[in-house]
């Protein structure tokens, strides 16, 4: 029998690959790996085709049993790496006979570790991805102790050595460029000139669906009343009653009734918005 076997689940691991875009109109979240870079870097290491479905864990790792012969390779937040016991190698393939126990520690620093098999992860597709979404329900279930992970037929390319260490490490502060609109002009001009000049942290609150912020200076409004409900996209920054920012992260809703002050473009920082732990400096910083 072929496959891996869930030995601990971690506080969080789901199967993720590059989400399922262009449902947003059926009311389809994104989804997908949030740290975008790790997850294809795992999957190159392997000669895997880069939307091959990989596991993402937080901050506690996951222990696998493999059913039979197979290579993984663990990309991510670094982390000890074992296998039955013995150190073996982040960063690069790591062949498991049948039996063997795969140990993905703690992450030292981030948080989200991606952990890929040659082949990649089988689980069925729901809307063309094998996402696990945490806001819509769709995709595989979080991950349990028991389950088997079936693995796909591995393909013509080899598993290589790579540039792991190419990739940043989690930020100690975490930069987002911002491009204002659609709803800036809900906030006054003051508040507006002050997003530059702002310190928030990420919060512990924060998880798949968005990056909340805290501390920092809050938004002002310069209008009441309720905005209608409109669609929202990866990296939208929302603004609560609260005044402070919420960054749309993979799995966002569709539509949203609180104004966006602007967005994050898609890319190396959402990226490290995924690794960005409680208490980690934010600052947004003007982007045209």
């Amino acid at each position: 029998m072929s496959g891996l076997l869930v030995l601990r689940p971690g506080a969080l691991t789901t199967v993720q690959d590059r989400g399922r875009p262009g449902h947003a109109h059926l009311g389809v979240p994104r989804s997908g790996a949030l740290d975008t870079a790790a997850h294809a870097l795992a999957n190159r290491l392997l000669g895997n085709p880069a939307d091959a479905a990989a596991l993402e864990t937080t901050l506690d790792g996951v222990a696998l049993r493999a059913l039979a012969a197979t290579t993984v390779a663990v990309t991510g937040a670094p982390c000890s790496v074992r296998v039955s016991g013995h150190p073996v190698a982040w960063g690069a393939p790591v062949r498991l006979s049948p039996g063997a126990e795969l140990e993905v520690g703690r992450a030292e620093s981030g948080l989200r570790s991606y952990v890929a098999v040659r082949g990649g992860l089988a689980v069925a597709p729901v809307l063309g991805s094998r996402s696990a979404d945490l806001l819509s329900g769709l995709g595989p279930p979080v991950l349990r102790a028991g389950t088997v992970l079936p693995v796909g037929a591995a393909g013509p390319v080899p598993a290589v050595g790579a540039d792991a260490c190419g990739l940043p490490g989690a930020p100690s502060e975490l930069l987002l460029p911002l491009r204002l609109g659609p709803r800036a002009d809900w906030f006054t001009d003051g508040s507006v000139a002050g997003l530059w000049r702002t310190v928030f942290r990420v919060s512990a609150m924060s998880n798949r669906i968005g990056l909340r912020t805290e501390a920092g200076s809050p938004l002002v409004r310069a209008r009441t009343g309720e905005l209608p409900s409109e669609g929202m996209v990866l990296g939208a920054v929302q603004v609560p009653p609260d005044g402070l920012p919420v960054v749309f992260l993979a799995d966002h809703p569709v539509t949203g009734g609180y104004p966006v002050v602007g967005v994050v473009p898609p890319g190396p920082s959402l990226d490290a918005a995924a690794q960005a732990r409680p208490g980690v400096p934010v600052r947004f910083v003007r982007s045209r």
